[in-house]
């Protein structure tokens, strides 16, 4: 029986000196197995604990030598063993509360004498320096050459950097690294990121600057990245467009889209309420989705990109008349908010009614609209802005949509009222 674990071991005679215990644990292994004793010319069971410092280990007689289990925060993975002689307490620490569980019983069944034969014990041999270091929780791997291909990444590890290494694409074992909060695999050749991405269930930060990417799934957006990832770099790689799952991501506060080929934005964009800093600089847009502007941004960068000169007369129509039922019954469902999933209506229906345009009027419109594209200052969206040009300008073209003739006119009608004042 082993168990890995902080230890301490106290002796209450201490305060009897004047001197107090240093009060912090460190990394051990614990087992508990038989021993020769040289005095009784027996084996006695012993609890051997392993350190650092000391690999061989210090014993300590288990049979009716146990005074007290103190056992109040088990469940958090803390329990303290008070020994009679020596005068001692083993305060043990930041286990796994099973296995310390496990490993109390054992020793409880030690302490009352009971057949070896049904203790599982261990043999009682020095540890190895890996088994008591101290668990890591950073790794930086900078160079193809160092990229470990025999031994696998380190479980406790809570920041992991792969650059440099030429990867085509993520590794396995990368994905078993529950810990993770930090994934930077920037300057790799990474084409397709795998789903199980989402099953990181601890993931804030995910860095694929330079790679070779050209889609982010749409499992992605709707794993469990939803509610763990706040920094996203997907920077200089060949992405075209992006989900309109996208938007699920509901937590990201760092998003950055530099240098891809973008040609627009995820339309529910304005769903990122906690989005504070934004960059998609160098790409292909020629204007910004309307949700753009229920955006509360600290930072936002679109230097050099293809924006439209912007023009309320210059529209595209896609009204029909009359309305089709599909249509009007689409407009019903969503301006009388009436809830709606995969298990009321067809999953096609549903996507649709996701992607659903807001008009002038605040009333929803789906596939029949009047389309148009008008100015506005990023700054009503952002508190710094990036010029968006080389003449200086906080201005960019953002899409508006109108359910109907009369919304679009009385649109331009506010217009040329703003123009005469």
């Amino acid at each position: 029986m082993k168990l890995q674990c902080e230890v301490e071991v106290v002796n209450r005679m201490l305060p009897t000196y004047g001197l107090k215990n240093r009060g912090k644990g460190t990394r051990a292994v614990l087992s508990i197995g038989r021993h020769f004793d040289k005095t009784t010319q027996r084996n006695n069971i012993y609890l051997m604990i392993c350190t650092a410092k000391d690999k061989a280990g210090s014993k300590y007689k288990l049979k009716e030598n146990i005074e007290k289990f103190f056992t109040w925060f088990v469940d958090e993975g803390k329990a303290t063993v008070r020994l009679k002689e020596p005068a001692v307490d083993v305060c043990l620490s930041k286990a796994d509360a099973n296995s310390l569980k496990n490993f109390l019983s054992a020793a409880r069944l030690a302490h009352r004498g009971s057949d070896n034969d049904t203790l599982p014990l261990s043999t009682l041999t020095p540890v190895r320096a890996r088994d008591v270091e101290k668990p890591k929780k950073k790794l930086a791997i900078m160079s193809k050459k160092d990229y470990p291909l025999t031994s696998n990444f380190p479980y406790s590890l809570e920041q992991l950097q792969v650059s440099y290494c030429k990867l085509s694409r993520v590794d396995m074992r990368m994905l078993s690294l529950k810990c993770l909060r930090r994934l930077d695999l920037s300057n790799n050749h990474i084409k397709k990121l795998p789903a199980t991405i989402g099953d990181l269930g601890c993931l804030a930060e995910l860095v694929l600057h330079n790679n070779h990417l050209e889609a982010f799934s749409e499992a992605l957006c709707l794993s469990s990245l939803q509610r763990t990832l706040q920094h996203l770099d997907l920077s200089q790689n060949r992405l075209q467009v992006l989900p309109a799952q996208f938007c699920q991501l509901r937590e990201l506060v760092n998003l950055k889209l530099d240098d891809n080929r973008l040609v627009r934005l995820p339309f529910r964009i304005g769903r990122l309420s906690k989005l504070r800093f934004l960059s998609a600089a160098h790409n292909q847009l020629p204007f910004l989705p309307s949700d753009f502007r229920k955006l509360s941004l600290e930072n936002l960068d679109l230097f050099d990109n293809p924006f439209t000169q912007a023009n309320p007369l210059d529209h595209t129509m896609q009204l029909t008349f009359p309305l089709t039922l599909q249509e009007m019954a689409s407009r019903a469902v969503l301006n009388l908010r009436i809830p709606y999933g995969p298990r009321v209506l067809p999953a096609h229906l549903c996507r649709e009614l996701d992607l659903a345009k807001t008009c002038f009027c605040s009333r929803a419109c789906l596939s029949s609209y009047i389309q148009t594209a008008v100015s506005m200052n990023l700054h009503l969206v952002s508190h710094t802005v990036v010029l968006v040009d080389d003449m200086g300008g906080t201005e960019a073209p953002v899409q508006r949509h109108f359910c109907s003739l009369t919304c679009y006119s009385e649109y331009l009608d506010s217009c040329l009222q703003r123009g005469l004042r």
